[in-house]
């Protein structure tokens, strides 16, 4: 350590220790870090300031400011300039991936005039009060090429199971503020690893949208998928019918749920939910079959328009049910329903994006948090039930595009 951070190092402790100063904790970090800058910057040129060296790459030409905000409050550190080259201190550069991008959206947005009081008030929370352009851009484009390699990566292992759904984020484009969508695919690979496949936002669910994303995922490597789990969104079954021949379709079950309880008066609706769980836990897909067509009899008395859409998506409410071992969690888009939370409760804090491409960083960069999660994790099936051959009978194939059931 050169002679002047150790002086000031040794101001500080003075302070520490006799003076009782308030702020010794700021003034301690400010004169430790500034020591390791130094430090660091003498590592990158191979010399101390003024020392004679053969390993000498550069020199040093003056000194540029930059606020740093810590816990401690704001310090100002003192970055050294290069005649060749550039440094910035490595050990000042590592953030939570998800943090930065959520600096990132907060400021552009602020740059690009669409904030609110909300939005100052999230900056002074964060400690990020006076953040520079300059810096902002940095950040964002280092992160862009993160983001873009992430959801452009080949998926190299076969899909067995995968999920599908939109939720919906405000976005400003064409110089009003528009309601997307903003669509997530995850599976279960044939090792019973899960994995974040895919990302994209459109203006709406169409099925224009939802092919271009499933060829997309294709193109990218996606095959041998059995079962695809989403809700009964015409865009998005046309699409599986038309990218993953041979695939299963299982109609989401919550979603489905809701659809029917919809077409019976409020005060039956508890009874019905009662009458058409008892299909979900027959032993088996014939029994459950049976079980369906005997409340279909039931209801169709009362409820005629309810018993229809129960024996018209049999077969699509049906499927989760083979195999046995893995019914439980394929039944409803529930696993992705919980990181739709995450992404909302991130997103709302931000409100209104500015682009479609502060969108994709953000999310990208938690999607990619949440898939890194999930690789050190517990397999979601074990290897030994995702190897096991399928019970006689298969899995129901999912309709040609023309015989595709609107939702009710």
């Amino acid at each position: 350590m050169v002679a002047k951070d150790r002086m000031a190092l040794l101001e500080v402790l003075g302070k520490m220790g006799f003076s009782g100063d308030a702020d010794f904790l700021r003034e301690g970090v400010e004169a430790l870090t500034q020591a390791l800058v130094e430090i660091d910057a003498s590592r990158q040129i191979g010399a101390e300031p003024y020392e004679r060296s053969a390993e000498r790459s550069t020199y040093r030409n003056g000194y540029r400011s930059r606020p740093w905000d810590t816990r401690v409050g704001r310090i100002d550190l003192q970055i050294p300039k290069l005649r060749e080259g550039s440094f910035f201190p490595e050990f000042l550069e590592p953030r939570r991936r998800a943090e930065r991008a959520l600096l990132c959206v907060v400021q552009e947005a602020y740059v690009h005039g669409v904030s609110t009081r909300r939005m100052d008030d999230v900056l002074k929370a964060m400690g990020l009060d006076g953040i520079s352009k300059s810096e902002v851009s940095r950040v964002c484009q280092e992160l862009d090429t993160v983001v873009r390699a992430f959801l452009e990566r080949p998926l190299e292992v076969p899909v067995t199971y995968l999920w599908l759904d939109a939720t919906y984020v405000k976005v400003r484009e064409d110089g009003r503020v528009q309601s997307m969508a903003l669509v997530v695919a995850i599976g279960v690979r044939e090792d019973g690893e899960r994995e974040v496949l895919g990302l994209d936002i459109g203006p709406s669910e169409d099925a224009a949208f939802w092919l271009a994303f499933l060829r997309s995922l294709v193109e990218r490597g996606l095959r041998s998928v059995k079962l695809v789990i989403s809700d009964a969104h015409v865009g998005v079954k046309n699409a599986i019918s038309r990218t993953l021949a041979g695939s299963s379709w299982q109609r989401c079950r919550v979603h489905f749920m809701r659809n029917l309880l919809a077409l019976v008066p409020k005060t039956a609706q508890p009874m019905v939910a009662a009458l058409v769980r008892t299909i979900f836990v027959q032993s088996d897909l014939a029994g459950a079959k049976g079980q369906l067509r005997r409340v279909v009899a039931t209801l169709e008395k009362r409820y005629p328009k309810a018993a229809a859409l129960l024996s018209q998506a049999e077969e699509d409410v049906l499927a989760h049910l083979c195999p046995e071992v893995h019914r439980r969690r394929l039944h409803s888009t529930n696993p992705l329903e919980r990181l739709h939370k995450e992404i909302k409760r991130r997103s709302n804090v931000v409100g209104i994006f500015p682009n479609r491409m502060a969108v994709l960083r953000l999310v990208g960069a938690l999607l990619m948090e949440q898939n890194d999660e999930w690789a050190v994790g517990r397999r979601y099936f074990s290897a030994e039930s995702m190897a096991a051959p399928p019970e006689p009978g298969g899995l129901p194939q999912l309709a040609p595009p023309d015989a595709v059931i609107a939702a009710s």
